[in-house]
């Protein structure tokens, strides 16, 4: 039997494991459960895959990414590892092979759906095999605290009453304190072993701009920093990603659509083509991304405010997973907040209390003057962390000022519009009094009369949205869920009376970073460098991973990362074995490629 050191090395092509790796591992073959918090990125896979091929039998993965099952056993068969999925993509032809192989012995690991397994027909089979280990990826799902639950992950609990001898890994990219316990209560992990990795991501720059014109903005970024790269783009409405995908093709830029009102054959060919085109942008809904495992997306961008720090964290976590630098790039402004205020006034009480809770820390996160990457391991319980140096408040240290005045005569407008009028209204007619406009409506109400009109001429109309957006970020003022209205809080008090300080962040439009922007202190992965001698080798090895990839119908990645092309370039290996020395040439990629290579970099000397 491989030890997991002769596994990595011969299967995936490494020869040392990443920090952290090898002790999940070697806990899970000697039979123990373990629950994982590793970042993306990070080399979760491994800690069951590894444990799978090593132990007799086979290693049945809980997974929910039904889209991606496809890509990643076809990624796994490409390792010349034994994988296969059974989920309601199948047809009984596809089903009954894959269930067929299993009783055989003849796969190494198996992908379900948690639905699959509230089916008795699939309990049943599991029950005539040999499980080697229980799976159980995106554990966070089983969190009603954090913000992707999934019910049919309730079920997973009787996987350990039924294979009691069988161990179990449940893994997750993102879980605060909170969801690590909720987890490891209701998938009965109390006693395994608890390993908690680092949630940090060096090589991602995080940087939140002011909202202005968010179609300008994003072509900006896209142009000036990742121009002809993969990345995604986050929208809140299904309208929305529509206008922007439409927007980045009218401008030049190779964009398609995705989101749930999409029929399911354009979802699954633009995820495909995704997976496949180098330089494509997805712009999407949340419905897209989970499990993504394409590692060369350079960028994600937000246009729309996310729910919660856990959806930021696991969004922006999809880009750089090969660790080389990336981005992070949010413009958010006032209508973010009264939009995602009004949605969590909805529901239950309980449900409400969650949805304010994740949207006061997303809304610490944005208006921050310290640095955005403490403030996410702080959220993710990882405390006393030094000042990053690549985020946009380390780089460029944002001003802040009393606004305690400013604040007094916004919280006054809204008292007054209430006392004297038993009127209430949004942030424009607010801004119109306070900025003193006779626009029609203030004069059909009578505004103008008011003592509070005009008292605000030493602001203009951006700042003083600026000034009600963090007023609504620090809870001194609330919008009200049916009409989006502004009205006071129990905090409004002591600022009326000059109990309580205000310091708001002064809003700056940051400058643009280029590609040869340099980082502080913190040190992400670099890629080999290139000679100019080496450079336009590593182009004839990506063409000639295209047009291979193309004819498999596989994700060029699937075949050897940027990383693993790069360094065959830089070293200009000769021989096969001296291409095995290569990071990412396994025993299966060097038989199935070697040739290849090898002939590809002979006809570029």
């Amino acid at each position: 039997m491989d030890t997991p050191i002769e596994v990595l090395h011969r299967v995936f092509g490494y020869d040392s494991f990443r920090a952290g790796q090898q002790e999940i591992i070697d806990q899970v073959v000697a039979g123990g459960d373990a629950l994982v918090l590793m970042p993306t990125g990070g080399g979760k896979s491994l800690c069951y895959q590894i444990p799978a091929l090593v132990r007799p039998g086979v290693g049945v993965v809980i997974s929910p990414l039904i889209a991606l099952m496809q890509d990643q056993v076809d990624a796994l068969r490409a390792l010349g590892v034994r994988a296969g999925f059974l989920n309601s993509t199948q047809d009984f032809d596809e089903r009954q092979l894959v269930e067929a192989e299993f009783l055989a012995g003849e796969l190494d690991l198996l992908y379900l759906a948690p639905e699959r397994l509230r089916v008795d027909a699939t309990m049943r089979l599991l029950a005539k095999g040999e499980i080697s280990v229980f799976a159980i990826d995106e554990a966070h799902c089983v969190s009603q605290w954090g913000h992707d639950f999934r019910p049919d992950y309730l079920a997973l609990s009787e996987l350990h009453e039924r294979w009691p001898d069988v161990p179990r890994i449940a893994l997750t990219a993102t879980a605060t304190p909170a969801t690590h316990a909720e987890i490891s209560t209701r998938l009965g992990l109390d006693q395994a072993r608890h390993f908690v990795a680092s949630f940090d991501r060096p090589n991602i720059h995080y940087r939140i701009t002011p909202k202005s014109e968010p179609k300008r903005q994003l072509l900006e970024f896209l142009r000036t920093e990742h121009p002809d790269e993969s990345g995604i783009v986050y929208c809140l409405s299904r309208s929305s990603v529509e206008k922007i995908a439409e927007f980045l093709v009218d401008n030049g830029i190779a964009a398609v659509p995705y989101h749930a009102g999409l029929d399911a054959r354009t979802r699954a060919l633009h995820q495909a083509r995704f997976l496949r085109e180098d330089g494509l942008i997805v712009v999407a809904t949340i419905a897209f991304g989970m499990g993504i495992d394409k590692p060369d997306v350079r960028f994600v961008a937000h246009l729309d405010l996310p729910k919660s720090v856990e959806g930021y964290y696991q969004e922006t976590g999809r880009a750089g997973r090969d660790g080389l630098p990336a981005t992070a790039w949010m413009a958010y402004g006032l209508q973010d907040v009264v939009q995602h205020r009004r949605m969590a006034m909805e529901g239950d009480e309980a449900h409400r209390r969650r949805q304010v809770l994740h949207l006061d820390a997303m809304l610490a996160l944005c208006e921050t003057v310290g640095c955005r990457r403490v403030m996410l391991l702080d959220y993710f319980g990882q405390k006393g962390s030094e000042p990053c140096g690549n985020c946009d408040t380390c780089q460029t240290a944002p001003e802040s000022w009393d606004g305690t005045v400013p604040a007094q005569k916004v919280l006054s407008t809204v008292l007054r519009l209430a006392r004297e009028r038993r009127q209430k209204f949004g942030v424009g007619q607010v801004v119109d009094i306070l900025l003193g406009k006779k626009t029609a409506k203030v004069l059909q109400h009578g505004h103008d009369t008011l003592t509070v009109f005009g008292v605000g001429s030493e602001l203009g109309n951006t700042e003083w949205h600026g000034v009600v957006r963090q007023l609504l970020a620090q809870g001194l003022l609330a919008v009200e869920p049916a009409h989006g209205a502004l009205v006071l809080t129990d905090d409004s008090a002591a600022v009326l009376r000059g109990q309580r300080e205000v310091l708001l962040r002064r809003d700056t439009l940051r400058p643009a970073r280029t590609k040869s922007t340099t980082t502080g202190p913190a040190k992400p992965r670099q890629a080999v460098d290139l000679s100019p001698e080496a450079a336009p080798v590593f182009e004839r090895l990506r063409a000639w991973r295209a047009a291979a990839a193309k004819e498999q119908g596989v994700p060029a990645y699937v075949i050897f990362h940027d990383a693993t092309l790069r360094e065959i370039a830089a070293t200009s290996p000769t021989t096969l074995a001296e291409l095995s020395q290569v990071n990412g040439v396994g025993e299966n990629k060097l038989a199935k490629y070697g040739e290849q290579v090898l002939k590809t970099l002979h006809e570029a000397a």
